[in-house]
C-alpha cells in the first residue's frame, strides 16, 4: 500500500480527529487510573518540591499515559472509526 493511499484511508476531518484524541486520553486516564492516585498522594501538600520529589510516581503516571495516547493508538482509531463510517454509508446504500 502506497502512502498516498494510506494517508486517504487514515484521513479524518479536524472536528472527528480532535474528538477521538479526547477519547484516547479519557481511555488512557481510566486505564492509568492508579498512577495517577499514587502521583495524587505524592503530590498532596507539596509545592515545588514535588517536582523532584514525585520524580518516580511521575515517570511511572507519563509511561502508563504513553501506552495509550501515542501516534499508533490514534491511527488505530482513526482507522477503526473510517471502517464505521465505510460500513455506515455501504449499509444506507
Amino acid at each position: 500500500m502506497g502512502y498516498v493511499q494510506e494517508a486517504r484511508e487514515n484521513y479524518v476531518k479536524k472536528k472527528v480527529e480532535e474528538a477521538l484524541r479526547s477519547k484516547m486520553k479519557q481511555k488512557a486516564l481510566k486505564e492509568c487510573e492508579q498512577y495517577t492516585s499514587i502521583y495524587a498522594q505524592c503530590a498532596a501538600g507539596r509545592t515545588l518540591s514535588v517536582v523532584w520529589q514525585c520524580r518516580k510516581q511521575a515517570k511511572e503516571l507519563n509511561n502508563c499515559l504513553h501506552l495509550y495516547t501515542n501516534d499508533a493508538v490514534l491511527e488505530e482509531m482513526k482507522r477503526e472509526y473510517m471502517l464505521r463510517e465505510d460500513g455506515k454509508r455501504t449499509a444506507k446504500v
